[in-house]
């Protein structure tokens, strides 16, 4: 399948949907519509979390498709829904996978111990988007090093 011929049916759904299991990324091809079609969004984050950056705003929002891109994407919570962003399972998962997106988690889990160890664990780096608060804590700047 070619990128010509998916952007010729960029708004059937049914076609659509073949494309992306050939290849996940012609996720940004398709038409808005489809782009806030959660069927299609999930298809494609599935294999190639990074299109989370195509979504719709509306689906930004959604925690099932930010859960699945996070699990292999951290970046995904860069395109999170601020209130997303607040949502600690998500936010660790993020951080998890890659620990200097904890830039992007809510003030409040900037400040949360385990979310920042978390992160930090996974890149030290990660330390400097800790609250004030916790950037006292001994065994945080322990995990630092």
């Amino acid at each position: 399948m070619e990128i010509q011929e998916v952007i010729e049916n960029n708004n059937n759904k049914d076609f659509i949907i073949k494309a992306l299991k050939q290849n996940a990324e012609y996720l940004e091809f398709v038409s808005d519509k489809l782009k806030d079609d959660k069927e299609i969004v999930m298809l494609a984050v599935k294999e190639a979390p990074w299109t989370i950056c195509y979504v719709s705003d509306r689906l930004t929002k959604d925690k099932d498709i930010l859960m699945k891109a996070s699990e292999n994407y951290g970046q995904a919570l860069y395109y999170a829904s601020e209130s997303l962003r607040d949502d600690e399972e998500l936010v660790k998962a993020a951080v998890k996978n890659k620990g200097i997106i904890l830039k992007y988690a809510s003030k409040r889990l900037r400040n949360n111990k385990e979310v920042v160890a978390i992160a930090i664990k996974q890149d030290k780096q990660a330390y400097m988007f800790v609250s004030e608060g916790l950037k006292q804590d001994e065994e945080l700047k322990e995990l630092k090093g």
